[in-house]
Parts: structure tokens; C-alpha cells; sequence
């Protein structure tokens, strides 16, 4: 069928005297990054391929953290993500100013999706919302008494509530700044954290610096206060990974994610010059990480300066590597897979948190006289089986990403995602 255009109309006529009105610029269309997808995929996968061994006995020394002092690859893992989520928070906080959202609009965006994040991790933390297992001292206990139990034994921290607490005050802080308070602000908390960790004395011991293992550290002294015993990591029982104190590091972490979204997004320079200069600047941060290591250790689980400052760098160089393969010659295929993982990173955690939980804590089986987890009845019976104890693990780990990769895979076929 044939269509027939009208000729375009007359422009209006103008009186001389009339000024001249430049019309506005329309804004730049996103410039999308398959890059970032990917590099937050590998990111949530290495995570789901940590936290799910076949036996916590038998790991293999890089996916196991560090003990203490130093790190492995599994402690780039949770900094590499928070990286990542700074990057975004720019780009998205950028995409919506530029559409015309006030600073009051998104703030309230940030608070929202900050303490929807904290409130998400607080439920995985307390599923199944009432104690499963036997409760110690109470040989018959009711429903009332599981779910009391489970309320005040419940993990106030956690992985997702770092994030969603890191991400609302990082946002907040730099939330339009520009460059120059940005930098000051990451410099000033780098530092101010660093005179807490070193000249701030612990109570009751009146030692100041002590930051070693199986001390009660000022983190530790806090976290027993303010959160309580029953309400820090169970693994730990004296201080929370994810505690209170070293979250001003995870902050520094996100504004460190900040600074290289402000660079990746100006446009005005070419891609492959956006590339070199993330690389370069994360070198450079890397070393000076190293250096400071010397004088203040490299600790996830106090979330040091140093840590800080290695990882980002670590993060900088990985995702100027992923953003030159992908971007510049264009080698998608072996990227494919870890599509799925960033486009839905919450279902990928929540869920595999969910089946993780059901896995090797609620759902128990008889093995050989005893009740263990189905969890452990899987691994003995079909992979231990195959392969000497480590790889075995591995394997076991590796099967549960692959299965999450196909429900993800699913889910993105299908464009179903999570956004908060």
C-alpha cells in the first residue's frame, strides 16, 4: 500500500526585530556497555562458585579467603562487585537528572533502592523465619519458640546489606558532587578510616593498632555492642565480616566505582582512550595498595585502606581488559554466559541464597546411620565418587553455577529481570 507524504508546511514568519532562540540539544542516547553486563556477571558467578562447595573441607587455596592478613582471587570478588556498583550508580543517577529528576527525586531514589537492598538481605538472612533444626536446651519446642529463636539469633549484617548500605551513602555523598569534592571525600575517608584503625584504642584493652587475629579488635568491640553476639556471623563469633565499622571501607569501595563511571562515561573522549586511562589509573592504584600493605595490612575482613585501594585497582584493570575485548574487538562469544548473571545479579543471589540455604541446612536425608544434609548426600553420591576430594568440591561448585546459569539463561530469554 502506498503512502503519500504531505509536503512539509511553510515555517512561520518571523518579524525582524525577533530574537533568535537556539533550540535546546537533545540529549545523547545511553551509550550501553555489554562490558559492564559482563564484567558484573563473571562477578555474581565467582560468587555463586565460592559461597557453594561440595565440602568446606576440601577447597582448593584459591577459592578459600584469606585467614587474615593478605588475600587470594575469592577476596576480589565482593570489592570487584561494589566497584561495579558504583560505576552504575553514576551512569543510572546521570540517565535520570538528564531526563529531568530533581535532586530531591533522586535522593529519594537512592534511599528507596538502599534500604530496599538492606531490606532484601535481611529476609534471606532470616529464612526460613523460624529455626528449622533442633534449638539447644529446649527439647520440644513450639512455633513460637522456633521463630523467637530465629529472631534473636538473626544476622543483622550481611553480604546484601553491605551493599545496599554502602551504595546509599556512597550515592548520597557524591550524588551530583563534583570531581574535586569527590576525591576529597574518598581521600578523606580513606584516611580517616586509616587513624581509627591505627590511634583509636580498643576499650577495655587500651590498645591502639591492634588489628591481628583472635584480638578483640575495635571492629569486634563495636559489633559485640552495637549488634550483639547473637546477631554477628556465626563463623566468626566475636566480630561481623560485613560489621560495622569496616563499612566505611566498603563506602570508599563504591566512590572508588563512582570516580570510574565518571571517567567510562565522557563520551567526548574515544572508547579505547577511556579504556587505556581506567587501565593505567588501576595499575597505578594497585601498586600504591601494595606499597600501603607494608604499613597497614591488606584485610578483607576488616575492609582496610589498603584493601581498598589494591582491589580497586585490581577492579580498574579487569574492567578496562573486559571493556577492550568486548567493546574494541568485539570477542563476544566466551562472554556470553555471564549475560544472564549481570542482567539479573539479585535473583542470581537471592536465589541461589535460597537454594543454598534449603541445600545444606533445612532439607536433611539419612547417610550411612546419620542425618546430614541432602546437601552432603549429593556430593558423597555423585561427586565424590569422580574425582580426589578438592576437585570434587569443585566440581560440585561449578555444577550449582552451571544450574543457575540456566535458569538465569531462562529468565533472560524471556526478558524477565529484578530492578530495585
Amino acid at each position: 500500500m502506498a503512502t503519500t507524504l504531505a509536503p512539509p508546511s511553510p515555517a512561520p514568519a518571523r518579524d525582524a526585530g525577533e530574537p533568535v532562540v537556539a533550540a535546546a540539544p537533545k540529549p545523547r542516547p545511553r551509550e550501553r556497555l555489554l562490558s559492564l553486563d559482563v564484567f558484573r556477571g563473571m562477578t555474581v558467578a565467582g560468587m555463586l562458585l565460592v559461597n557453594n562447595p561440595g565440602s568446606w573441607g576440601a577447597i582448593h587455596e584459591p577459592f578459600e579467603h584469606a585467614p587474615w592478613h593478605g588475600w587470594t582471587p575469592t577476596d576480589l570478588i565482593f570489592p570487584f562487585f561494589l566497584f561495579i556498583v558504583g560505576i552504575t550508580t553514576h551512569l543510572s543517577l546521570t540517565e535520570r537528572a538528564a531526563r529531568g529528576d530533581d535532586l530531591a527525586a533522586l535522593r529519594r531514589q537512592v534511599i528507596r533502592r538502599g534500604l530496599l537492598i538492606v531490606l532484601i538481605g535481611t529476609a534471606l538472612s532470616a529464612f526460613p523465619f523460624f529455626q528449622w533444626n533442633a534449638i539447644p536446651g529446649n527439647p520440644s519446642p513450639s512455633a513460637w519458640d522456633r521463630i523467637a529463636w530465629r529472631v534473636e539469633h538473626l544476622r543483622i549484617m550481611g553480604v546484601l546489606q553491605r551493599i545496599g548500605w554502602s551504595y546509599l551513602i556512597a550515592a548520597l555523598l557524591t550524588l551530583q558532587a563534583p570531581l574535586k569534592r569527590t576525591v576529597g571525600l574518598l581521600v578523606a575517608l580513606l584516611f580517616g578510616y586509616w587513624a581509627i584503625l591505627t590511634l583509636v584504642p580498643t576499650p577495655g584493652t587500651g590498645i591502639t593498632g591492634e588489628i591481628d587475629v583472635g584480638a578483640l579488635t575495635l571492629q569486634a568491640w563495636i559489633d559485640q555492642r552495637v549488634l550483639g553476639l547473637n546477631h554477628i556471623f556465626a563463623g566468626t563469633k566475636t566480630y561481623d565480616p560485613e560489621g560495622i565499622l569496616s563499612t566505611l571501607g566498603a563506602v570508599a569501595s563504591v566512590i572508588t566505582g563512582v570516580l570510574a563511571g565518571r571517567w567510562i562515561a565522557s563520551r567526548e573522549r574515544p572508547l579505547i582512550e577511556r579504556v587505556a586511562g581506567l587501565f593505567g589509573a588501576g595499575a597505578i592504584t594497585a601498586v600504591v595498595g601494595l606499597c600501603w600493605h607494608w604499613s597497614l595490612p591488606i584485610n578483607k575482613n576488616l575492609w582496610t585502606p589498603s584493601y581498598v585501594v589494591f582491589m580497586s585497582g585490581m577492579a580498574a584493570m579487569s574492567l578496562a581488559t573486559c571493556m577492550w575485548l568486548i567493546e574494541e574487538l568485539d570477542v563476544t562469544a566466551c562472554a556470553r554466559p555471564f549475560i544472564p548473571f549481570g542482567m539479573n545479579p539479585i535473583v542470581a543471589f537471592v536465589g541461589s541464597g535460597l537454594m543454598a540455604r534449603c541445600l545444606y541446612t533445612i532439607f536433611t536425608s539419612t547417610w550411612q546411620g546419620k542425618v546430614v544434609p541432602v546437601q552432603r548426600v549429593i556430593f558423597e553420591t555423585w561427586f565424590a565418587p569422580l574425582l580426589p576430594p578438592k576437585d570434587a568440591s569443585l566440581l560440585f561448585a561449578a555444577t550449582f553455577v552451571l544450574t543457575w546459569l540456566g535458569i538465569l539463561s531462562i529468565l533472560h530469554r524471556k526478558r524477565w529481570y529484578l530492578k530495585v
